[in-house]
């Protein structure tokens, strides 16, 4: 089975359909929650459309709420509206792919960060989940080398990209005196994120350690702790890069996170599919999976990590 491991994408594919363009394309992202691990994704998309130029038009959508319905009747209307091609995180792709294949029939349709393989998508451009569940729990073996009783928070419990993370972190685990006992969901609601740490906190004093596998369950997870007075007594493994949680695995309060390349997605993505519409096919592979690395930010990288997500926000403003 092939798989592409993707850095970046050559320059020739950014400009590869330019010539061909006879009318502006429009390209919608499309992601699955408000949430502000997007921004990076977004600003990736802005990188994308300056270099791109007026041939190509480019939007970034969130829906109304993060349920699949929405995501679906956002796409629905995206078409309507005459968008040539759309990329997109599946809120549910399980309950999905029909209307994921309605909208393939019509447009060029590829997925990011939670895939739809059983859809018609063109590809999918994002992270291996399973293996950012591996490193997180490389992480959870680091910190808690005598084991401990983990609890896990998430958005979505059904999402390809949940239960690929949720998978890794036990895969890696296994063996070990480290157990995931359980992992709790809260339909990206952020209120239900936080109280859903505060009742662990209250009913489990067997939990030594607290998995967040979304963006901003870690900073609940943090939230949560520093209102208990519990920030240090119990090992926290993040995922992504909120400024919360940067700054709580700069501090030691967090083992470490497990960061993506949202950035890559928005940037990549639009080229991908601006190269796809000018007929260029040569960057899908086989198997359709095109992986943006994952890395582990600890103690020792984190300023490093810091000073290039800022240099990457800059560059997509200039």
């Amino acid at each position: 089975m092939k798989r592409i491991v993707m850095t970046a994408l050559a320059g020739s594919l950014a400009f590869a359909c330019a010539a061909q363009a006879q009318e502006v394309k429009q390209m919608a992202f499309v992601v699955n929650a408000a949430s502000d691990f997007w921004k990076l994704a977004e600003a990736g998309v802005k990188k994308a459309q300056a270099e791109l130029g007026d041939g190509y038009e480019t939007q970034f959508r969130y829906p109304a709420q993060g349920t699949a319905a929405l995501q679906n009747a956002l796409m629905d209307d995206l078409v309507a509206a005459g968008t040539d091609a759309i990329m997109i995180s599946s809120v549910d792709p399980k309950t999905s792919t029909d209307a994921f294949n309605r909208i393939a029939a019509q447009i060029p349709l590829f997925t990011t960060d939670s895939d739809a393989p059983q859809s018609n998508r063109i590809a999918y451009l994002g992270s291996s989940n399973t293996d950012a569940g591996v490193q997180a729990g490389e992480i959870a073996k680091k910190a808690l080398p005598d084991g401990g009783k983990c609890m896990g928070f998430v958005g979505f419990l059904g999402a390809d990209n949940a239960v690929e993370r949720i998978a890794g972190f036990r895969q890696a685990v296994e063996g070990t005196g480290i157990e995931l006992v359980d992992v709790r969901g809260d339909d990206v609601d952020f209120a239900k994120a936080r109280s859903n740490v505060d009742d662990v906190l209250a009913a489990n004093p067997e939990i030594t350690c607290m998995v967040g596998f979304y963006s901003y369950n870690s900073p609940k997870i943090y939230e949560a702790l520093q209102a208990a007075g519990k920030v240090g007594e119990i090992t926290v493994i993040a995922f992504d890069e909120d400024p919360i949680t940067l700054g709580a695995v700069k501090d030691g309060s967090f083992a470490g996170t497990v960061v993506q390349q949202p950035f890559e997605w928005g940037y990549q993505g639009m080229k991908l599919m601006a190269a796809y519409l000018g007929g260029d096919k040569s960057m899908i592979p086989e198997d359709g999976l095109i992986i943006v690395p994952t890395k582990v930010i600890d103690k020792d990288n984190v300023e490093a990590f810091e000073a290039d997500l800022k240099e990457k926000i800059a560059s997509a403003s200039s």
